[in-house]
């Protein structure tokens, strides 16, 4: 019997490698001889690097790099094959590496991403695979593109400082010293979010506010953003503020269209893509997903999705193991999910769960195996 687990991780509680592993243990209880091939997952997110590192046998580099609020800090890439790097943009530039009463998105910056962009440079790589989910920032990509060579100059010809605060004061852009490499990199940014950088779905309006920004602030930071985007477009002769994905990571996305050329694709299918999912998928008896939370927003483009898609394609039946399952979960019926599980198995609290997550992940893996072999008898 061969099984394929690739699920994302299930943030917050387990990497998803760690969850493959938990739920092996589980389908070893009852099937101890099967072959069992572990594809950890992301689609642009938190653990994106791991995933592609771990499935391709890539190595990691570490790199101490520019924080969002201008510390120091430790962060972490992949390089596959020699020549294609992978980055999360939120290991130089999260959310998570900030405390949540000092979040200010005027003052975070993308530099620390832009100084890990040049590292993978310096590298020699041909492809970057950027994944911008997580931001702590709203500069759009200005620090990037500052870390980069281009320079963004205020009314008195000065370079401007970091965040979206001093966004608000370029007059000039010039991108005649940009790293010439980018120019013969491919640049992937992998992201299913679609907002436009303004308005009301916009960067400012629908993020702003998890990174600390009041209803007052997003408006300041909607204009800020408008007022660059205009300039950027003006300065390169270019559209780029309403393509999709424009408002991803606080405006990332528009910055990596504008100054890197980047194409985005949606995370999971390029990763899908990259580690050959189909062809393992195949030879299959059984695929087994899964995802933190499952419920109506799974269908829109998130990993458990995508592998049942493919799965389907060749008539396997898929089971999603789950840390919880929310609201109108049972979508996920109509789109090639056959089986969720959730491995809260009795009334417990969400820290509680994610305490022993490895525990009751185990214990739905060997569910998993247990309602499969069931069609068998």
């Amino acid at each position: 019997m061969k099984i394929v687990i690739a699920s994302d991780s299930f943030k917050g509680s387990a990497s998803s490698l760690e969850i493959a592993e938990f739920i092996e243990k589980g389908i070893r209880r009852v099937q101890s001889n099967a072959d069992v091939l572990k594809l950890p997952l992301a689609d642009g997110g938190e653990g994106t690097v791991d995933a592609l590192v771990n499935a391709l046998n890539g190595q990691y580099v570490e790199k101490v790099v520019t924080g969002p609020l201008g510390e120091k800090v430790k962060a972490k890439y992949g390089i596959i094959n020699q020549d294609i790097a992978v980055i999360e943009m939120a290991e130089a530039s999260g959310l998570t590496l900030i405390p949540s009463h000092e979040r200010n998105p005027f003052k975070a910056t993308t530099y620390g991403t832009g100084e890990l962009i040049k590292s993978a440079l310096d590298h020699g790589v041909k492809e970057i695979l950027i994944g911008i989910g997580g931001s702590a920032t709203n500069d759009a990509g200005a620090g990037m593109a500052q870390a980069l060579g281009v320079a963004l100059a205020d009314n008195e010809h000065q370079e401007i400082g970091y965040g979206a605060e001093s966004v608000a004061r370029v007059e000039k852009i010039d991108t005649s010293a940009i790293d010439p490499r980018i120019k013969n990199t491919k640049m992937t940014i992998l992201s299913d979010v679609t907002n436009p950088l303004c308005g009301e779905n916009g960067a400012s309006y629908v993020y702003g506010p998890q990174k600390g920004a009041s209803s007052e602030d997003v408006v300041k930071l909607d204009a800020i953003l408008k007022r660059f985007g205009e300039l950027v477009e003006r300065t390169l002769g270019i559209e780029m503020m309403n393509k999709k994905g424009a408002g991803a990571a606080g405006g990332l996305g528009a910055g990596l269209m504008a100054f890197c050329n980047g194409q985005l694709h949606s995370g999971i299918d390029r990763i899908l893509d990259i580690i050959n999912l189909e062809e393992q998928v195949k030879e299959a008896d059984l695929v087994i997903t899964g995802e933190g939370m499952m419920d109506f927003q799974s269908v829109q483009g998130k990993a458990p999705i995508g592998v049942a898609k493919i799965a389907k394609k060749h008539n396997k039946p898929v089971i999603a193991i789950v840390g919880s399952e929310g609201y109108h979960a049972n979508e996920v019926y109509e789109h090639g999910i056959d089986l969720v599980i959730d491995i809260i198995n009795k009334p417990m609290s969400i820290e509680e769960a994610m305490n022993h997550v490895g525990e009751l992940a185990e214990i739905a893996g060997e569910k998993a195996i247990r309602a499969f072999c069931l069609q068998k008898k």
